[in-house]
């Protein structure tokens, strides 16, 4: 297999991943990065998680890419470095295995591996965006944070034994899995910036969402399907939804599209691949507030923008609170006077 020619692809210099970081996934990163010493404390309580003898059993296991093996995504990956300006090229294994899923592991040298099964599926210009995806997840960090889910999930067991301690923990966790099904969404915008191809990025959702029909769908009709979802607006669907999605990692495909199109639709996509983006080089002076206030912004728009009962039942709440919280000050303000 040849080396396929360069396309050209906008570059985007000293890009930082706040760049395309989901607001919440942000948000949550941009304060653990503040805490300093946590990445160290993380490292050492994930001492079980021996990264040494995971990349051995890669090496024992699955095939390395490079240019001699699977040189197609040897070269998606130079140039997915090439246009996020990856200051590394981590390592990309290929593994047997028959589900659609690929990841990215490892704490200080991050590792990518595509299932075969991924690999044997999808298209040129869809494994682009895929392996943008895995490099966005690696660019951001996001499998050092991942690994404090893990261990809470491994631990589970255990805490959930003891009555109060067990509510802490689930709640903690809840939360992480929010957080991690919005860095995926983090994910799919670095694939898009990778690939720059918004109906390639769409069309990898359309194929692992039927198993590789995609010849027998429609684009319009597989958005509009998401939007159905999204939209649902009777109350006993919405508590399913949160139900379906309360122990997963990554959002429905069909909301991954969606949010990808909204995106796109939003106007920031085309502003990054104009220059308008943060730098990787003002990344220290990132503000925790601005970042927290991000997150808030985009859940409420969320919510305010959607027919869903419990969110719009949720935003009303929370602005309610608001109104008190803006009456109670001012009367705090006038009992000071």
């Amino acid at each position: 297999m040849t080396t396929p020619p360069v396309r050209s692809r906008q570059p985007l210099p000293g890009i930082s991943s706040r760049a395309w970081e989901h607001p919440a996934d942000r948000g949550a990163l941009v304060a653990l990065r503040k805490l300093r010493g946590f990445d160290t404390v993380l490292k050492a309580v994930s001492g079980l998680v021996n990264e040494r003898t995971t990349r051995l059993l890669l090496l024992g296991t699955a095939v390395r890419v490079d240019e001699r093996q699977f040189p197609t995504l040897h070269y998606l990956l130079l140039d997915a470095c090439r246009v996020l300006d990856a200051p590394e090229v981590p390592e990309l294994f290929v593994r047997a295995d028959p589900t659609l899923n690929a990841m990215t592991i490892g704490l200080d040298k991050p590792v990518i591996v595509l299932n075969s099964a991924l690999v044997d599926l999808l298209a040129e210009d869809e494994l682009r965006f895929v392996v943008g995806h895995e490099l966005g997840h690696a660019l951001s960090g996001h499998a050092l944070y991942r690994t404090l889910l893990a261990r809470l999930l491994s631990m589970t067991g255990v805490l959930g034994s003891i009555p109060l301690g067990g509510l802490g923990v689930r709640a903690i966790i809840a939360a992480l899995m929010e957080w991690q099904r919005k860095s995926e969404l983090s994910a799919d915008r670095a694939g898009l910036l990778a690939t720059q191809d918004p109906a390639a990025a769409v069309r990898t959702h359309m194929q692992t969402a039927s198993g590789g029909l995609v010849g027998e769908l429609d684009t319009a009709t597989f958005m509009a399907q998401g939007q159905e979802y999204l939209e649902s607006g009777d109350l006993r669907d919405s508590v399913l939804k949160l139900l379906l999605v309360e122990r997963t990692t990554h959002p429905f495909a069909v909301v991954r599209a969606a949010e990808l199109r909204r995106w796109v639709d939003s106007g920031e996509y085309a502003a990054v691949l104009g220059g308008t983006y943060p730098r990787r080089a003002d990344d220290d002076d990132a503000a925790v507030t601005d970042a927290a206030k991000d997150a808030a912004r985009s859940y409420s728009a969320a919510f305010e923008a959607s027919q869903d009962a419990v969110g719009k039942m949720v935003h009303d709440i929370a602005g309610v609170a608001g109104s008190m919280k803006v009456w109670l000050d001012e009367k705090l303000r006038r009992g000071d006077a």
